[in-house]
């Protein structure tokens, strides 16, 4: 257990070593008993000298001994200059704990540096006026992250306690993420999973790959329906890494139709990926009980997929009046 003390200047939490720490680096055992700091953070604030061992700050690969006291400063975030923003929101679920946001294609998540504005953060600031600053100082309430074209569900914690409950359990992956997307071709089978690491391009460093040096990413997927030349598929995320679906679709050789960076030959009607996070279910931080929200697609993946039904229809009626191809007889 760790003891939680709050301030005006931040968080401070204590615990202290028991004999199964004895031996274990510092940032492993502080990542265990405090799951809502990741290794990066942990990292951060040791350099900063946040991370005490018995009064002394440590270096993250500082091995602890049993009985030693271990504190961990988090400074209160620095004001961002961020402005609230009267951007319409698509408010699926809301309470005093956190909000679930069913987000357009073309809005970005939050703001990066030199691009302060237009951004959901800003529209989200302009409904809840005191935002956690647990997400980062460009992210205040942020918990997970959709690509600026990719639409569909996202939830945003309201309060310090919501953000450390969420996050935690996204790292511990009981937060279920399901995506719809029609992609290129064909798929074979009726559902299959795609273990891969994803990381960074080793050339192309705005764009991610499957790569050894990549972290462990896992897409578990569904086919719904095909078409003559793609598949509509439910994907469900194991892992959340940058990009993950459009990259492990892309590796298996399907990627998603409209994708500009991964996939292959533009599609006309469809000015980004169609790619749509369709379903979100998680714990509830208050209450304990399961929560699942649910957002139809969009008007503009939902009429390529009419019109790809239509399609198929059409040329079902040929082959059943003879006119199909050779492949088709």
């Amino acid at each position: 257990m760790s003891n939680l003390e709050t301030d005006p200047r931040g968080s401070v939490e204590t615990f202290e070593a028991v004999p199964v720490d004895r031996g274990r680096r510092l940032d492993v055992v502080v990542a265990e008993r405090l799951p809502h700091l990741s290794r990066s953070q942990i990292a951060r604030l040791s350099a900063a000298g946040h991370v005490l061992v018995d009064g002394s700050p440590r270096k993250p690969s500082f091995h602890l001994q049993t009985g030693q006291a271990v504190r961990v400063e988090v400074p209160a975030p620095a004001p961002t200059g961020l402005v609230p923003e009267a951007i319409p929101l698509d408010v699926v679920y809301e309470d005093a704990d956190l909000l679930v946001v069913n987000k357009p294609a073309g809005l970005t998540v939050h703001p990066a540096p030199g691009h302060p504005s237009g951004t959901l953060v800003n529209a989200v600031l302009a409904r809840v006026h005191d935002l956690p600053g647990t997400g980062g100082a460009l992210r205040p309430g942020i918990v997970h992250r959709l690509d600026k074209d990719t639409s569909g569900l996202l939830v945003v914690a309201k309060t310090e306690d919501a953000h450390r409950a969420l996050a935690g359990q996204l790292r511990a992956r009981t937060v279920s993420r399901t995506y719809l997307a029609l992609v290129r071709g064909r798929i074979a089978g009726d559902e299959g999973t795609i273990r891969a690491p994803v990381g960074r391009h080793p050339s192309h460093r705005t764009r991610q790959a499957v790569t050894e040096r990549g972290r462990p990413a896992v897409t578990h997927y569904a086919v719904l329906e095909r078409f003559a030349a793609a598949t509509f598929v439910a994907c469900r995320l194991e892992t959340g890494r940058t990009h993950q679906i459009r990259v492990h679709l892309a590796h298996i050789g399907h990627p998603i139709l409209g994708d500009p960076v991964y996939g292959r030959a533009p599609i006309s009607e469809l000015r980004r990926q169609a790619l749509h996070a369709a379903r979100l279910e998680f714990t509830h931080p208050a209450t304990g009980f399961r929560l699942m929200c649910t957002a139809p697609l969009p008007p503009d993946i939902a009429g390529l997929l009419a019109r790809l039904r239509a399609g198929e229809t059409r040329r079902t009626a040929s082959v059943h009046r003879g006119g199909g191809t050779r492949g088709e007889q």
